[in-house]
């Protein structure tokens, strides 16, 4: 799975608490580099990325695009300050609200992938 967060705190502890739960996290600060990794990976079946982020890409940007081209590829979406009106998020994207418990994202992840 892909984890996109810029903050560095977050992404160890979201990380962290990804990898307890048994899934392969590959982490990236930004939705540049995110798409690098999608390009070199075909094993990658999540993404979870932060809607806010520096770069010329945000979140929703990144999910949309994803959601596009890789189309196998499951979408959560996570954000504090922002909470996502209809039409918002990509075709069955999840999105969890930060802060999030620690088994938030696991939880949310096992649900889209079974």
């Amino acid at each position: 799975m892909l984890l996109v967060e810029d903050e560095p705190f977050i992404r160890l502890a979201t990380a962290d608490a990804l990898e307890d739960a048994g899934f392969e996290v590959i982490e990236t600060a930004n939705a540049q580099a995110a798409q690098e990794v999608l390009l070199r990976r075909t094993d990658v079946r999540v993404l979870f990325t932060d809607v806010k982020m520096p770069g010329s890409m945000n979140g929703l940007e990144l999910a949309s695009l994803v959601r596009s081209r890789w189309p196998h590829i499951s979408v959560v979406i996570t954000s504090g300050p922002l909470e996502p009106g209809n039409g918002m998020l990509p075709q069955e994207a999840v999105f969890i609200a930060k802060p999030y418990g620690e088994q938030a994202p696991a939880m949310a992840i096992r649900a889209l992938l079974d």
